[in-house]
């Protein structure tokens, strides 16, 4: 194919699977979580194409029935990670040399795996690994990670397309480099497409990287990195390393090598590499890309002219889907008095009447938080609650940690919307919602704006067109994703590109050509056909 110029297909987004009663992929999904329930995977490393059994063993269990193992995984050592950016850096000669639709095909060839033969292992693993729905982890592990591969190839081609002009005479060229060194890509427990994206992005741009996963999302990880190697990606492109200590990370940060990092996760913990790279910034080979999705405190605002039941609907929906375990997930509301009144009986009556427990059962709508650290955080945050002067739990606000770690969906409200149910994250089931006064919007929209240190996502719900004008000026840097009329969670690929910035992130935009231009360094060539013989110009002759 040297002689040709290739267009990869036009991606789609994938179809979204249904899993209603008798229907087909219900059945092969139910048989898939069974061989779940009934196998206990050992997992190695990957360095360099070579598993790497280290013996450290540590343990994967169901959230929802925290008794049941389902994985076993060899923890990484410190040489283990040492390993794995020398494979990186070797596995780079050849990867970063072959043709940008050699690369493109691995992982077209990986979407295609995904979408058929692999479709409901990958989705059963994350439905027990890390007790998600049998939507919720259709449209992640299945239809997201799908659509990050296929669109990324598109994004990637468009990039590439991008030229210079050439004035006469002479031919200007611009190519994306792969960036000098290797990139370390850190993903975390909530979303298995996450895991799926952060590590082939910028191996689709000619990268090598070191993966390390998240340890409750293990299982999921693993089978994703099972598709990869099936789809064709050379040993050492992508080097799995699970299990590495938060101290011995220091090992690629500290690298001359090191280009740069794809981070998902907390924002304590971003900042915390960040620092370490600038103290380290001498040592480097490059400036490094640090690329970082973190934390977020995501509203929904309610203007006095919303609609009392798309509103519920959002709050329960944006904010209880996947146990609020997302980072756009809802859990600070802002709610005007009158549409309080409206619409407080019958979104209390859904949330207490929302199913939990064992995904396995297919009529629950949540199961468990991840593991007992959050529902200990959670529990916590419940009961403080209860002891704050001005707040209520009004609706759930029982945990039960006997079988699964499980929490109730929990609604507080708060008299004093500075509370710290208003600020902080928790990462779980609970929406703290103030009302205030029909009169007070613009009070409100500047409250909104100030309350939280993140600028995730933030929705806006009315009926009056200058209310949303209002509201998308006033809080034009609350949110990298902003939502009229919808909940503030659910970013398709190809639609809506997400990322946040102030305490949230870098705001580079995954599933989008932007998030890929940051794992590229451009070089332009220019060639003059007739170079000039003579240092002089006209001006210097004599008149």
């Amino acid at each position: 194919m040297n002689d040709a110029i290739v267009h990869v297909p036009e991606p789609i987004n994938e179809p979204v699977l249904g899993y209603a009663p008798g229907s087909p992929e219900r059945a092969r999904l139910k048989a898939a979580l069974k061989d779940v329930e009934r196998e206990v995977v050992e997992i190695p490393c990957v360095v360099g194409g070579q598993h790497v059994r280290t013996g450290k063993i540590r343990e994967v269990v169901m959230p929802h029935a925290h008794k049941h193992v389902v994985a076993r995984f060899h923890a990484a050592e410190p040489e283990t990670a040492e390993r794995a950016i020398r494979a990186a850096l070797e596995a780079r000669r050849e990867w970063s040399a072959m043709p940008w639709e050699a690369r493109a095909a691995c992982l077209l060839k990986a979407a295609e795996l995904l979408a058929g033969p692999w479709r409901m292992r990958v989705n059963a693993a994350t439905m027990h690994g890390q007790s998600k729905t049998c939507h919720q982890a259709e449209i992640d592990a299945a239809c997201e990670m799908i659509d990050f591969w296929r669109f990324n190839v598109g994004f990637a081609q468009q990039l590439y397309q991008i030229q210079p002009k050439s004035a006469p005479g002479m031919w200007n060229m611009s190519e994306l480099r792969p960036l000098e060194g290797f990139v370390f890509a850190l993903t975390p427990f909530n979303f298995t497409a996450i895991g799926g994206n952060l590590p082939t992005a910028p191996a689709l741009m000619g990268n090598t990287v070191v993966w390390k996963p998240a340890e409750s999302q293990l299982l999921a990880a693993w089978r994703t990195f099972q598709v990869l190697e099936e789809a064709g990606f050379p040993p050492g492109v992508i080097n799995f390393i699970p299990g590495l200590g938060h101290s011995h990370t220091n090992i690629l940060l500290d690298h001359p090598e090191f280009a740069g990092m794809h981070f998902t996760g907390s924002t304590d913990v971003f900042n915390m590499m960040w620092k370490r790279v600038a103290d380290n910034i001498g040592k480097y080979r490059s400036y490094p890309r640090l690329v970082g999705e973190t934390g977020g405190k995501d509203f929904i605002l309610a203007h006095r002219s919303a609609d009392p039941k798309a509103l519920a609907t959002a709050i329960v929906r944006g904010g209880y889907e996947y146990q609020g375990q997302k980072c756009s997930a809802a859990s600070r509301v802002y709610v005007a008095q009158s549409v309080w009144a409206a619409m407080k009986d019958e979104l209390v009556d859904t949330i207490n009447s929302l199913k939990m427990g064992n995904v396995n059962d297919f009529s629950n709508f949540m199961g468990a938080v991840i593991k007992k650290g959050a529902f200990d955080k959670h529990t916590a945050a419940i009961a403080e609650a209860r002891e704050t002067r001005g707040m209520q739990v009004v609706a759930g606000g029982q945990t039960d940690d006997k079988e699964g770690w499980f929490v109730r969906p929990t609604l507080l409200t708060t008299e004093d919307p500075m509370v710290r149910h208003m600020k902080d994250e928790f990462f779980g089931p609970i929406v703290t919602l103030h009302v205030y006064p029909d009169s007070a919007w613009d009070d409100t929209l500047k409250l909104v704006d100030r309350t939280s240190p993140y600028a995730l996502t933030g929705a806006v719900f009315a009926r009056d067109r200058a209310a949303i004008v209002e509201a998308q000026n006033a809080l034009r840097d609350a949110a990298g994703n902003f939502y009229i009329n919808d909940k503030p969670t659910g970013a398709v690929v190809g639609q809506q590109p997400f990322g946040g910035a102030r305490a949230s992130g870098t705001d580079d935009k995954a599933g989008s050509h932007l998030n890929l231009l940051r794992w590229t360094a451009a070089r332009t060539i220019k060639e003059t056909f007739a170079p000039p013989t003579n240092y002089r110009y006209s001006f210097l002759d004599e008149p």
